[in-house]
């Protein structure tokens, strides 16, 4: 299946018309669904004669029609995305976005959404990624019925924000894609250790087991959290691993995996 197969079939998708509208509808199209019963007002050239004659009564042939999609993304570029074990968060990120745009055709709308930055005390030159802006820029640009794709760690997000993230699903057909801690699967540390922080601050600490444990089970907490915020609202999730953003991308649509184009 093609991702753009995945979209099409979205079903928080809205079902409307036009140019740059996401829809998929039965009538004349490029692949075969299923078989189902005659009813009628069904086009005659899509019975499928050798399956009534199985069947006993007449069956037509369901077929997608591909048309018009709008996709657009959100990134989150901030240094917590640099993290990682064999390779940055921020590297499977940017193959999941190339994924995602891959998946237009001619006549399609593709847009990217800038990171929108707000200066902090502790960083006034290098800006700090604002997730919440860029979602509200978002809702404020794009049409309605639009794939919006945001790919972020989703740390920005308050207690207030739901009503926006609700409000983003019933305008765009939305995915999330929530940056997952690299060391979820354990700390691979112990004694004293001096760590910094992705975004800045240092500290001293002790790693040993009761320390690990409580790490792992604070992000395992964290990470569902998120994800079950998200879906609540509207969006379909999927955790991005350092080793593949497809394969995130593949997991958020429910299939084993996707190809980028057919």
């Amino acid at each position: 299946m093609t991702l753009r197969d995945a979209l099409l079939r979205g079903r928080r998708r809205p079902r409307r018309f036009g140019a740059g509208s996401p829809t998929v509808y039965r009538g004349d199209g490029y692949e075969f669904i299923e078989l189902r019963a005659y009813v009628p007002g069904d086009d005659v050239r899509r019975i499928d004669w050798a399956a009534t004659a199985r069947a006993g009564e007449l069956q037509t042939r369901v077929v997608l029609e591909d048309v018009a999609l709008t996709l657009a993304a959100i990134v989150d570029d901030s240094a917590s995305m640099d993290v990682g074990r064999r390779r940055a968060l921020r590297e499977a990120a940017g193959e999941a976005v190339q994924a995602w745009f891959a998946a237009a055709k001619p006549g399609d709308r593709c847009t990217r959404i800038a990171p929108d930055h707000v200066a902090t005390p502790a960083a006034p030159v290098t800006a700090r990624f604002d997730l919440v802006r860029a979602l509200r820029t978002a809702r404020a640009a794009l049409a309605r019925g639009t794939a919006l794709l945001a790919v972020s760690d989703w740390f920005d997000l308050s207690d207030g924000d739901d009503d926006l993230l609700i409000d983003l699903a019933h305008r765009y057909d939305c995915t999330a894609l929530v940056a997952r801690d690299p060391w979820y699967d354990g700390v691979p540390l112990d004694g004293f250790i001096r760590m910094r922080g992705a975004e800045g601050g240092e500290l001293r600490a002790f790693i040993g087991a009761r320390e690990r444990a409580a790490f792992a089970h604070a992000v395992r907490e964290r990470d569902a959290r998120v994800h079950e915020r998200l879906t609540a609202c509207g969006w379909r999730t999927a955790p991005l691993q350092e080793h593949s953003g497809l394969h995130a991308l593949a997991t958020a649509f429910g299939v084993q995996a996707l190809e980028i184009a057919r």
